[in-house]
């Protein structure tokens, strides 16, 4: 029991660091734990995807927070450029978050706190990203074994 909850701790520690601006790896972790069969696949999946939500969910929170600074004269775009790009962002590019899942992805989950992606809407989207990806991978995994 201690070696199930130390392998479902270090993945979601890499789940939760490969969802931030860190460079780890969840796949190789989740992939070794599903091949050795040392917990359910549910509960694989379902730790990892938290784990890797839940850094997405710092990256927003860091996205949140860059705004803070949209009145100082060295951020990136003035006050009607990102109220314009919010509003283009709202309406096309929080579609971008189904993405999130990708190597690219962090950046997309930093942009919607820039943006000010609705909290609901964000979780929602990143959600069925990142756990669609480890259900992915779990199918693939098995299916080459």
């Amino acid at each position: 029991m201690l070696a199930e909850a130390a392998a479902l701790g270090g993945l979601f520690l890499a789940a939760f660091g490969a969802a931030t601006i860190l460079p780890f790896q969840s796949e190789i972790v989740f992939v070794a734990l599903q091949l050795e069969a040392l917990v359910p696949l549910w509960l694989l999946v379902t730790v990892a995807s938290v784990g890797n939500t839940l850094g997405a969910v710092v990256n927003y929170a860091l996205g949140r927070g860059a705004e803070r600074f949209r009145e100082r004269r060295w951020f990136p775009a003035s006050q009607a450029s990102l109220a314009r790009a919010q509003r283009w962002y709202a309406h096309w590019g929080v579609w971008t978050l189904l993405l999130s899942w990708a190597p690219f992805g962090d950046a997309f989950t930093v942009i919607a706190g820039i943006m000010r992606t609705p909290w609901w809407l964000f979780l929602l989207l990143v959600t069925i990203a990142k756990t669609g990806r480890y259900i992915v991978l779990a199918w693939l995994t098995a299916a080459a074994t």
